[in-house]
């Protein structure tokens, strides 16, 4: 046999084994295992160094316990680990630029520095065993302004001499005592009987007129009782200073959730959350004026719309309905480089209203640009879904500043000329703006739109002016970038469907030019990559309703006849799409039903995020009603199309996919015939403030919605079998929720559920042994009762 027989017949067997070991079956207990262990793992958190040379990131190509730092140079294309002494001499991450782009300020160590870019030099400004935070330059860059504490401090950039801007003392101030009626009189009678008395307090007197006249002028102390400061600003040229004052509701009782399994071997408790509708904390704005030595809060009373009452209430035509002033959070101000222009951004706290207003510290005056207005609730990419989040923004030009707004329907950036008012739209369409960058001399903003397809993110180029956009990636998938601080450069976290996030470097293209990434790390293990993971399928449905709902499906070579549809969590989020999946076990899971012959379905249901305004508010008032019929209208489609069984299809999910499963088998249970609910809201009035009271209101004002959206409910029609397994530990959704359920389906009288608990697990598991156990469960599931 020659040498050119041998070498075919060595990769004949080669690629027979190749394929052998990419079509060999998955388990769970393969697939749940460390996932940095066995898949590997992605590199995060990318920052360039200030010279551009090279980028930083964390990663962990060597399944240490932690992820390491490490850095690529540009010029030898090398990766190195960065030293711990290194480390340890590297300037902070991100902080803020001057106008100019030659210095940056950053903390470090509770500690501030500035790095000069004209030889990268970096000089330390503070060195206290206090933490200061928050740098900024002042309006004339002469001075870094920062907080200490409560505080807001000046140093000097040419001096360095250290001025306190603010004195906040927590507490109230001790009153002097004041002497009674008989105490003054008999003080009168003392000073009227003794001469030297009289003397010796007129020495006193005139001693103390002589010191008072002496003192410094020293700053206004600001009492601030009960509440709390935060959000504190100087204005441009020092005379002002805005913070804000949070009255917090010590009433409002929390929940502790009890750890059983402890090293103490007795049971503690873990502080948790208050529920929705507890006492709310409240909030103030106030401006400092340091010329006239006055502290003055800003009234709301005139902002347009603060006494509108939400469209719900009409179902509850008894309920007083006085006009009262709605509270609000004031964002900002935000600053012109000129400080002639300051803007403040307002939402409602009941979050269906935003304000973006131009204001005037000096007469406390406030004049509307922009409001936003939903009568469901204000959020969106870049827009942000609670009243907390100021959402993007900034100043183009001394006059012009810009932000996000879905007056379209879609989240688009827009400009408002603050002198005139006059607001243009600088993108537009079918699609969303999901993240804004402004290069450091304003004249170009880098987008990441979803335009070429829902499920696909790019780069583009637009002029700050707005206009055509020039599009710089175009590999399928998702990109996030990080433009090199000279923006030559541009460090892209890239990944496709079936593929983990990887860092990618290009140039910064000019216009006309086209640019290709160059791959720089490469982390995912031999074994992952042995699989032939599947890139599913993005199809569209339409919905009973005539909207189209996006979906993966996973097709297997050879149907069972059986399906599964997965639903994912945290409701605003996306799935369906082109890129690494944060919901990878699942994905993998899939992977080995599909296997198995099983057709699984994963929908962008109503309420997904990628798709606009109408499709992020579909639940309000009622979670497990449109969002449950994307579901049964795609267990149809399957039937349609894929010839299944009606008889086998199952459902499962997590966290907001659990509560999903618990609505389908209680409330169609003639379409699935098994579910497994992972971590799920049983009874949305034992969830947290933030995310339920925009979609459901509170339970004191809108108990309709909460009883025809919580499972608890509705659960006398659980029919088929139910699975719930759930952390014991979960601070999110807390595990009282399935004790309570259990109790319900107990009176119930129904036998056909179970409950799987695991003692030392939080929301998100992280023991491999929990998930290997709770996906063996789920898998049982589906064999057993999809028989």
């Amino acid at each position: 046999m020659n040498y050119r027989i041998h070498f075919l017949l060595f990769l004949l067997f080669a690629n027979a084994s190749l394929s052998a070991q990419s079509l060999a079956p998955l388990t769970v207990e393969k697939i749940m295992r460390d996932p940095k262990m066995w898949i590997g793992t992605s590199p995060s958190d990318i920052t360039w160094a200030d010279n551009s040379a090279s980028v930083y990131f964390d990663w962990n190509p060597d399944k240490n316990p932690d992820d390491s730092l490490y850095n690529y140079s540009l010029a030898t294309k090398k990766i190195s680990k960065v030293t711990l002494e290194d480390r340890k001499r590297m300037p902070g991450k991100n902080g803020v630029y001057n106008r100019l782009h030659t210095a940056r300020l950053y903390e470090k160590n509770d500690d501030i520095f500035l790095v000069s870019y004209k030889d990268f030099s970096i000089r330390q400004l503070t060195n206290t065993v206090e933490k200061e935070q928050d740098p900024e330059f002042s309006g004339d860059e002469k001075s870094v302004v920062f907080r200490r504490g409560n505080n807001l401090f000046s140093i000097s950039l040419a001096s360095g001499l250290l001025s306190q801007l603010t004195d906040f003392k927590t507490g109230h101030k001790k009153s002097e005592p004041k002497p009674d009626a008989s105490e003054k009189f008999l003080e009168a009678e003392q000073l009227a009987l003794f001469k030297v008395l009289q003397e010796r307090k007129s020495k006193k007197d005139a001693g103390k007129k002589i010191s008072e006249a002496e003192k410094p002028a020293y700053l206004k102390e600001i009492y601030l009782g009960e509440k709390t400061v935060s959000n504190q600003q100087a204005s441009p040229d020092n005379r002002f200073v805005t913070y804000r004052l949070t009255k917090p509701d010590k009433s409002a009782k929390t929940t502790n959730i009890p750890e059983y399994v402890t090293e103490s071997g007795f049971t503690e408790d873990i502080p948790g959350r208050t529920k929705v509708g507890a006492p709310a904390s409240e909030y103030e704005f106030w401006v400092y004026d340091v010329k006239k030595d006055t502290a003055r809060m800003v009234s709301v009373k005139d902002i347009p719309g603060i006494r509108n009452k939400p469209d719900f209430l009409k179902d509850y035509p008894k309920r007083d309905t006085a006009q009262i002033d709605r509270k609000v959070i004031f964002h900002g101000p935000y600053w012109s480089e000129n400080g002639q222009q300051a803007v403040v951004i307002i939402r409602s706290t009941d979050n269906k209203d935003r304000w973006i207003m131009a204001f005037d510290p000096d007469s406390l005056s406030l004049k509307l640009l922009d409001r936003q207005r939903d009568e469901a609730w204000i959020g969106g990419p870049g827009i942000g879904n609670y009243p907390l989040s100021p959402g993007v923004s900034g100043w183009l030009d001394n006059r012009t500043f810009y932000f996000q707004s879905e007056e379209t329907g879609y989240s688009h950036l827009y400009a408002m000329d603050v002198v005139t008012g006059v607001k243009t739209a600088l993108t537009a369409g079918k699609f969303e703006v999901q993240n804004v960058i402004l290069s450091a001399n304003k004249k170009h903003f880098y987008l990441i739109t979803n335009e070429v397809h829902p499920g696909e993110q790019h780069v583009y180029r637009m002029s700050a002016k707005g206009g055509n956009r020039t599009r710089l990636t175009h590999n399928p998938g998702a990109h996030e970038v990080t433009l090199s601080p000279d923006e030559r450069n541009i460090a892209l976290r890239y990944s496709n469907s079936n593929t983990p996030w990887e860092l990618y470097i290009m140039k910064n293209p000019k216009s006309g030019e086209m640019a290709k990434p160059e791959q720089i790390t490469h982390s995912t293990s031999t074994e992952f990559n042995s699989y032939a993971w599947r890139k599913a399928k993005i199809v569209t449905f339409k919905s009973s309703d005539e909207k189209e709902v996006y979906a993966r499906v996973y097709e297997p070579v050879k149907s069972n006849g059986k399906a599964v549809i997965f639903v994912h969590g945290a409701g605003y989020l996306q799935n369906a799409h082109h890129w690494w999946s944060q919901y990878f076990r699942e994905y993998m899971f899939n992977n080995l039903l599909t296997d198995l012959g099983y057709t699984v379905l994963d929908m962008d249901y109503r309420a997904s995020s990628g798709y606009g305004r109408d499709w992020r508010t579909g639940i309000y008032r009622h979670m497990g009603g449109k969002d449950l019929t994307d579901h049964t209208d795609g267990a149809k489609w399957l039937i349609s199309n894929y010839n299944i069984n009606p008889e086998k299809i199952g459902i499962y999910g997590g966290s907001y996919g659990g509560f999903i499963t618990l609505m389908a088998l209680f409330t169609t249970p003639d379409v699935f015939r098994a579910g497994a609910a992972l971590r799920p809201v049983t009874d949305w009035s034992a969830y947290n403030q933030g995310y339920t009271s925009n979609i459901l209101n509170l339970p004191q004002t809108d108990s309709l919605a909460y009883r025809r959206s919580s499972p608890i409910y509705h659960a006398a029609g659980l029919k088929n079998h139910l699975l719930i397994c759930h952390g014991m530990l979960d601070v999110n959704v807390h595990y009282q929720d399935v004790v309570r359920l259990s109790q319900r389906l107990i009176e119930l009288g129904k036998d056909n559920w179970e409950l799987a608990s695991y003692p030392m697990e939080d929301h998100a598991f992280t023991e491999a042994s929990s998930w290997t156990d709770e996906y063996k469960r789920i898998l049982k599931l589906f064999e057993e009762q999809l028989k």
